[in-house]
């Protein structure tokens, strides 16, 4: 079924990004979908990265690899099925039914690596945007028409989209459809560094997409392109004696400090609704590493909380860490709604 032109739905999309591999960047989205969905939120994971690592994560690798085999043809359910219309020009997006997963509330739809042919037609897309072409704008917000359709018939609350760690123009066009973003940062050097470059891009895709829809034709669908800032989240560090190793902590106030002069600085010079709050509010938790429970939990396909390995006390910890995270979440979404 080819899906008609969309009103934007309701859901609340958020992606956790962070351009710098190595982050726990998949871990962290599927455990705080799980999260949500356990308080009664309605979830939609979008896996937008070629590498699939997130439907990898969920599925038995058979089905993934029959998903795969079969995304071309008429019953293909990944995001390339629905999306191939658009790259290949034979037409609108195609509506596809997500995977109903074993975790309550919680829906999938599969990633594949044919993705990556649809990120090279963005980057001609936007090109066709400044042209005031109209298809390059159905082109760079055709995820976001699938993601309409999806979750009006679903009424889900909530999407989730897992995206690679990169600053490309799928990213771009993600990021550029989420009404707020989180950034998972790594208590080390290098994340800190990353924050510089991640800050600027952002405000570079928000300024340019700003000047790019007042080109497009009367009645085009756009994206909003105001993603706002959520917040960040520490994670992977080590604690010893209920205390963060050493090596970690010394990287926390400088993590809080490239934030706000790399993150909240520059947004809110574009625009003060980009960053909302006191520097403190960013901070929406701490994960620390949780050893043994997260293989197992990307073997199971199961949440921290609920894997078959760990003791009570650390299952118990992740589930208080996450819960926590998904609270703080709610509240912020319904504070501002």
């Amino acid at each position: 079924m080819v899906i008609a032109a969309p009103n934007r739905s309701n859901a609340t999309r958020v992606s956790i990004y962070n351009h710098k591999g190595g982050v726990g960047k998949t871990t962290l989205t599927m455990n705080l979908a799980a999260a949500l969905a356990a308080a009664g939120k309605r979830v939609l994971l979008v896996d937008s990265d070629p590498q699939c690592n997130l439907t990898s994560y969920l599925v038995d690798e058979a089905v993934v690899d029959d998903l795969l085999d079969n995304s071309d043809g008429e019953k293909g359910r990944t995001v390339w099925s629905a999306l191939k219309p658009i790259s290949e020009a034979l037409g609108a997006v195609t509506s596809i039914e997500p995977i109903e997963l074993s975790i309550n509330n919680l829906f999938l739809i599969p990633g594949d690596i044919r993705l990556s042919e649809f990120e090279t037609d963005l980057t001609e897309f936007w090109g066709q945007c400044l042209q005031r072409k109209t298809k390059g704008f159905r082109g760079t917000a055709a995820l976001s028409e699938l993601i309409n359709d999806v979750t009006t018939k679903l009424e889900i609350d909530f999407v989730f989209y897992d995206s690679g760690p990169n600053i490309g123009p799928l990213n771009r066009a993600i990021l550029l459809d989420c009404d707020y973003f989180i950034i998972p940062v790594a208590c080390d050097l290098f994340s800190l560094r990353a924050l510089k470059t991640l800050g600027r891009t952002l405000v570079d895709w928000i300024s340019a997409w700003t000047t790019i829809s007042d080109l497009a034709p009367a009645d085009t669908y756009l994206l909003p392109g105001r993603p706002q800032f959520l917040g960040y989240i520490p994670e992977g560090f080590r604690v010893w004696g209920g205390s963060i190793a050493s090596e970690h902590s010394k990287f926390l106030s400088r993590i809080e400090k490239g934030i706000h002069s790399q993150i909240i600085t520059l947004l809110r010079d574009i625009g003060p609704d980009l960053a909302q709050g006191r520097l403190q509010q960013f901070k929406l938790g701490e994960i620390k590493h949780f050893g043994a429970l997260v293989p197992a939990s990307q073997r199971e396909g199961l949440p921290l909380w609920k894997v078959n390995k760990g003791t009570q006390e650390q299952r118990g910890a992740a589930l208080k860490a996450f819960s926590s995270l998904a609270e703080k979440i709610i509240s912020r979404v319904e504070t501002d709604n």
